[in-house]
């Protein structure tokens, strides 16, 4: 049983407006990520803390539950607020994101044991402002139980990185051929910043299909 969360909780600052609502062929950007990956969620939650902008999902919404802790305290209220033992975490700026990859990485977790399963500098992927040792954080598989103590470890510990509590799990690495395989086209990590990106990925989208 697989909760989706997308986390809709950040500045947009390099946007200069909610970039989760922005339109992306002609809908919220939020709303393509979600229709994306709902043929695999039993669960689907949306992390903001402007609950009033997203009723229109008609998804359930929790706001952060680790005010002023950056993104690692956002991945704690992804996983914290999942009902079901298995979580995707991906973020609402991501408008290729992958049901084929997250399928991959769940049949990987659940064969291996694995607590996460996460890509790390995936070929051809988008890395605008990625600083978290080329890992994708953010379109990634997690197991409740195991990583949920780790990561309210690290925050007691005032760690900031979002892996900084890896060694206390055992995380699967997808290989660069897994990633081609899952996601062919290879956009799935591409996130969005700006409206000229918004404008770029939506010429790719009318090019490729993708």
């Amino acid at each position: 049983m697989l909760t989706v969360v997308i986390q809709a909780g950040g500045q947009s600052s390099r946007m200069g407006e909610d970039k989760a609502l922005k339109s992306f062929l002609g809908r919220p950007l939020i709303q393509r990520v979600m229709d994306r990956v709902s043929s695999i969620a039993d669960e689907i939650i949306v992390t903001t803390n402007h609950p009033a902008e997203y009723e229109f999902l008609n998804l359930r919404l929790t706001p952060d539950l680790k005010p002023g802790r950056g993104a690692l305290g956002g991945l704690y209220t992804a996983i914290e607020s999942a009902t079901f033992p298995l979580v995707a975490v991906v973020a609402c700026d991501m408008p290729f994101a992958s049901p084929m990859l997250f399928e991959g990485a769940l049949k990987l977790m659940v064969e291996e044991a694995a607590d996460v399963v996460i890509a790390r500098a995936a070929p051809r992927a988008e890395r605008v402002g990625k600083s978290d040792e080329g890992y994708e954080p953010l379109h990634a598989l997690y197991r409740r139980e195991a990583c949920l103590p780790a990561i309210e470890s690290a925050i007691a510990a005032d760690q900031w990185k979002v892996i900084s509590w890896f060694p206390q799990v055992k995380v699967r690495v997808l290989t660069s051929d897994e990633v081609r395989s899952f996601d062919p086209s290879g956009l799935c990590f591409w996130n969005l910043n700006t409206p000229e990106e918004f404008i770029k990925a939506e010429e790719t989208f009318k090019r490729n299909g993708a």
